[in-house]
């Protein structure tokens, strides 16, 4: 029943980014992604208010909570995975994992794109 609530979450949250970031995007019509960003940050802050919440405040089920966290939050953009794990491993005093986090995912994945394009360049 679980996998059903994230999946339902997962649609809403797909459908909610793709409306979000066209709407911005049609509406600066700049050449920088700021549709990207802001889903990327409202989504970061949104999974950052509601997961300490849910946990500690109001007790929400964990069924719905994992249909709004990894459903919703998770397809409207990990970024906001990223921005919770790493804000959690500061204030737990893990400072240097922290860094490797913020390190990893923005150098590595960086990388790792810049790798899949050459690639697909090279393959195509």
């Amino acid at each position: 029943m679980d996998l059903l609530f994230i999946g339902l979450g997962g649609f809403v949250g797909a459908i909610s980014r793709y409306l979000a970031a066209s709407f911005v995007h049609r509406f600066l019509n700049v050449g920088f992604p700021y549709g990207t960003l802001f889903v990327n940050v409202t989504g970061s802050f949104f999974l950052c208010f509601f997961l300490p919440l849910s946990l500690e405040v109001y007790q929400i089920p964990a069924s719905l909570r994992a249909a709004i966290t990894v459903g919703f939050c998770g397809a409207f953009t990990t970024f906001s995975t990223f921005s919770f794990e790493t804000l959690s491993l500061l204030q737990d005093g893990y400072h240097s994992a922290a860094f490797f986090n913020v390190f990893g995912n923005l150098f590595l994945c960086l990388f790792a794109g810049w790798l899949g394009f050459a690639l697909s360049r090279l393959i195509g």
